[in-house]
């Protein structure tokens, strides 16, 4: 199955015999807010349209845990991701399609969570609010409670032990941008660089400009050229778990299976014994 579905795919769906479930999951990273603009607000961002009977889903409460030790976005307690996605509607027998402000990396969140959680049937809109040209909605729906608990193990994931062993015996991407895998700048974190052996891959370049991933074809080429082998064993971290699962899914469409380090380099970079190269080359 596809990890992805169009607009003009979701509105055939939508009017067949088994409508998937839509959730909005519109988020941005704070420091990406201009300077002295108001935070980022995704209820209002939902509240003010969306797609017809999307139920709006908040990446920072609902897919994570508390900031800490785990990182900035550490995985969400399972028992209350679930009860969260019941509370939205989802099921295990219904399909799932999932979409955020454009970027892709919310969407992308909530992709990878509930794969790994063990739903069988979840996508992400390709292009995400901007691809969707019919009307939007401003009613809130209310559905019906669903039946999905998570089984978490479906998808791989890696801590930071497993990723330090993936960079040196695999692939592991850095999904971030190049001058903070090189350590030049570190908005977030408190210390720049990456992590021994990962290789610079930003999930930025796996997509065109209106936000749409590249084909298929194009993502194997580029993953192909960036190391990936044959039944090699591949993985992904970002800053805190989000735009990594991004390139997660940006994998998936290429038909390449990876894991994802969910701490990312938030965790990574927190703790002062763990190892930090900088510069461009992997080391």
């Amino acid at each position: 199955m596809n990890a992805i579905i169009s607009a003009s795919e979701l509105v055939k769906e939508l009017a067949g015999v088994n409508p998937p479930v839509l959730l909005d999951i519109r988020w941005q990273l704070s420091t990406a807010k201009a300077a002295g603009a108001p935070p980022f607000d995704g209820r209002a961002e939902y509240a003010a349209g969306h797609l017809p009977g999307a139920v709006f889903v908040d990446l920072d409460r609902e897919l994570a845990s508390a900031p800490g030790a785990g990182g900035r976005h550490p995985l969400p307690d399972v028992a209350e991701f679930g009860a969260a996605m019941r509370r939205a509607g989802v099921s295990s027998g219904r399909p799932v399609v999932v979409y955020d402000g454009g970027q892709g990396w919310a969407a992308a969140r909530a992709w990878w969570l509930l794969r790994w959680t063990g739903h069988p049937n979840v996508r992400v809109l390709d292009g995400g609010l901007p691809a969707w040209d019919a009307p939007l909605s401003t009613d809130v729906p209310a559905p019906a409670e669903g039946d999905f608990r998570p089984a978490p193990g479906a998808a791989g994931l890696l801590d930071a032990d497993g990723a330090a062993a993936l960079a040196r015996s695999g692939v592991l991407f850095d999904a971030r941008a190049g001058e903070r895998y090189r350590g030049e700048v570190e908005p977030i974190d408190p210390v720049g660089g990456h992590i021994p052996g990962a290789v610079s891959a930003p999930t930025t370049d796996n997509v065109a400009a209106d936000g749409r991933f590249l084909p298929a074809e194009e993502l194997r080429a580029r993953f192909k050229t960036l190391g990936v082998t044959e039944g090699g064993e591949v993985g992904v971290y970002c800053g805190s778990g989000v735009s990594g699962a991004h390139e997660v899914l940006a994998l998936a469409v290429a038909g390449i299976p990876a894991s994802l380090y969910a701490g990312s380099w938030s965790e990574w970079s927190a703790d002062p014994q763990r190892p930090v190269a900088v510069g461009p080359d992997p080391q």
